[in-house]
């Protein structure tokens, strides 16, 4: 069967064939504009794809960013000694009893909206001000969810800092990946003087797994503006997906860097209390011992000891719990070489421990009011953040057998705020609320009790819990007996106490790495280095473009005939590229080549189409939207030596499209000269 793109054109012939000339739609018809007119030279049956080695650039160090909800930060290693992981240094200021390897994400301008600091400093900083003077300034924090919110994200798209002023998102991210770069380029300078400063580092940023392409091209645009890499050097660049890049750590984990939680005595809430996973794979170590091979093979191939432990094939979920989403994936490992294979779409939601800061936010307005605490909010919003902090550090000692009341403190200018907007103190107002579970210290404080507290992790928690059980449901992935929880908040004990219980009497299980906070970090500089670790991906959508086809009378819809020149078409059928949950390798090609419409045309532009459905007609089907464009920039072909004496409009451009990577990458050459053609997929102007 033909297929002609759905676009306003003249008539062309292409080849000797009539039958492929292209077709103009119908008036009202999606199109792509008309002076970027294309026409197929492959039928609409797609070839089979093809598959070919990734060019890897080339680097002396990867650089990872670990770009968080909460908190972000970076690592690095050589290209000499990879899987040598340097951290980055601690990090000044921070809360008592908390780790610094990473600061927390937050981002302070000046009134003028210039960059003053990031992290413990922007914070700190902020916290330091005059109320009144706090009110110009422009304070962000756990802005990355908006990105992933955000149902209309272009590059114009705006963030609001918490004095209620907004600026454009891509200045405040590539603010904060600019902070990132500096600091992490300064470090490497020290350490290794003789680095050379051009082209030698390849950068990494983590993304989670479930942000659509539009979000992870809105980063890597951030990255641009930072200086990270520049647009002609795009591949010293990488988006590793944040799931995928803890499975590449978990993978080379020794079974003393594990926590098994089902192993724990009741009543354990900390996450060094641990007994050694090593029973849990006995029944495999003696199948291992029947094929020795493979077991040598790969710990010679740098797998971890848990991993030689396990089959060809076995399979195995990542929960990554985050500030801000939970991220969920589920790979097969792959012998000889410790490859990984997904298995099912990567899966998720706005599940993370933000959920939990939200729930108190709510508690306080059913005490306070809800009027009074937005009030509190615009007015006072560096004491806002204080209040944020003081929770937060009462948030990671709650536990599910802790015993005792909890204390968060109240900041004086909070009770003096409430005071004054109501007339009375908030003593009163906590006596006058119908919350219980919370009263007034002694000592000037909230007291929470311990039942309280894990009450505002429920919702976050069993949404979790749900999701994962969702999956595991799931035919795709039957056989899974091991789920690595990882990411920040994977470091509360109620969390893991909870995911334990519900999934522990199922027989899975659930297995936490010590360092469970920097897992991402660690695995998405091992990604960096060997970025061809996980070798088969799901396509999360269907994605193609609208096309003409020969009209088949009693199988085409009667409104879709178009009548041309005496020929019958079909037109807006939606031609699929790569269909949602399609097994689809690093590498793999879907090939498409075009002609331009008209002698001398320098651009072409062809809209593409996502949906959820496997099985879409027409790219007017419920569900099939317009998702970004395809754009090829043509030099001029005109009176060059390759191209003299050809006929007229037989300029072929020959488009290569991968699904199989963390990004939807395109390529194009010249068929007539031989030479690459500037080839972009935009996710951001629709």
């Amino acid at each position: 069967m033909l297929a002609v793109p759905e676009m306003g054109l003249q008539g062309l012939y292409i080849g000797s064939s009539p039958e492929r000339s292209p077709v103009p739609s119908p008036p009202g018809s999606p199109r792509t504009q008309e002076s970027c007119g294309i026409a197929p030279l492959t039928p609409s049956q797609s070839p089979k794809p093809e598959a070919r080695a990734p060019q890897q650039a080339s680097f002396s160090v990867v650089v990872a960013i670990d770009f968080g909800t909460t908190s972000s930060g970076y690592a690095f290693s050589f290209a000499s000694d990879p899987e040598t992981i340097h951290m980055m240094r601690k990090w000044e200021g921070g809360d008592p009893g908390v780790a610094h390897q990473k600061t927390p994400t937050c981002l302070l301008l000046t009134p003028e909206g210039a960059f003053h600091s990031f992290g413990y400093t922007a914070r700190d900083y902020y916290h330091d001000l005059d109320p009144e003077e706090a009110r110009d300034w422009l304070y962000f924090e756990k802005f990355k969810m908006k990105i992933h919110s955000a149902t209309d994200l272009t590059l114009k798209t705006q963030l609001e800092a918490v004095n209620g002023k907004k600026m454009p998102a891509l200045e405040v991210f590539a603010h904060a990946l600019r902070f990132f770069k500096e600091h992490a380029l300064q470090e490497l300078r020290e350490q290794c003087p003789s680095l050379p400063e051009k082209d030698t580092v390849r950068w990494v940023l983590t993304v989670p797994a479930i942000w659509k392409q539009p979000a992870k091209q809105f980063m890597r645009e951030a990255a641009y503006l930072a200086g990270l890499v520049s647009r002609e050097n795009a591949d010293q660049l990488l988006i590793a997906l944040e799931p995928e890049a803890a499975s590449v750590y978990c993978r080379k984990l020794r079974l003393h860097q594990l926590m098994d939680l089902s192993s724990r005595a009741p009543g354990g809430g900390r996450l060094g209390e641990r007994r050694s996973i090593d029973s849990s794979f006995r029944q495999a170590r003696e199948q291992l011992r029947r094929s020795r091979h493979s077991r040598t093979f790969l710990v010679e191939s740098g797998v971890g000891e848990l991993w030689a432990e396990m089959q060809a094939g076995d399979r195995y979920m990542v929960a990554d719990c985050g500030g801000g989403t939970v991220d969920l994936t589920v790979h097969q490992l792959e012998q000889p070489h410790g490859t990984l294979k997904e298995l099912y779409k990567a899966s998720g939601g706005p599940y993370g421990a933000v959920g939990v800061d939200l729930a108190f936010e709510q508690l306080l307005c059913r005490i306070f009011g809800e009027d009074f605490i937005a009030t509190f909010k615009r007015q006072r919003p560096a004491a806002w953040v204080d209040l944020t902090i003081a929770f937060e550090a009462r948030k990671r000692t709650a536990g599910p057998h802790r015993a005792g009341a909890l204390n968060i403190s109240l900041p004086f200018s909070f009770i003096d705020f409430y005071r004054r907007q109501r007339g009375h103190n908030v003593e009163t107002a906590l006596r006058r609320s119908s919350v219980n579970f919370v009263k007034w210290s002694s000592q000037g404080m909230l007291r929470m009790s311990c039942e309280a507290m894990n009450e505002l992790f429920q919702p976050t928690v069993n949404a979790i819990i749900q999701h994962i059980e969702a999956l595991l449901a799931r035919p795709e992935v039957q056989g899974v007996k091991l789920l690595f929880l990882v990411g920040g908040f994977a470091e509360s004990a109620v969390l893991q106490n909870a995911v334990q219980t519900a999934l522990g009497a199922r027989g899975l299980r659930v297995v936490v790495p010590h360092d469970v906070g920097l897992t991402i970090l660690k695995g998405a500089v091992l990604f960096g280095q060997a970025p061809g670790v996980v070798r088969v991906r799901r396509s999360p959508l269907t994605y193609g473009v609208g096309v003409l086809n020969r009209f088949v009378a009693g199988r085409h819809p009667p409104d879709k005939l178009l009548v041309r020149d005496g020929r019958r078409w079909c037109t807006d059928v939606f031609e699929r590229f790569v269909a949602a949950e399609q097994s689809v390798a690093l590498g793999e090609e879907v090939r498409r080549s075009y002609c331009p419409a008209r002698p001398g045309q320098r651009r072409v532009l062809i809209n593409l189409y996502c949906c959820t459905a496997e099985d879409a007609h027409f790219i007017t089907d419920p569900g099939v939207r317009k998702c970004g464009a395809l754009s090829l920039e043509l030099e001029p072909a005109d009176g060059s030596p390759d191209t003299a004496g050809a006929p007229p409009g037989r300029r072929e451009i020959r488009t290569a499209m991968q699904f199989g990577d963390t990004e939807i990458k395109v390529t194009a050459v010249d068929v007539s000269t031989n030479r690459s053609v500037r080839a972009a997929i935009d996710f951001l102007s629709n």
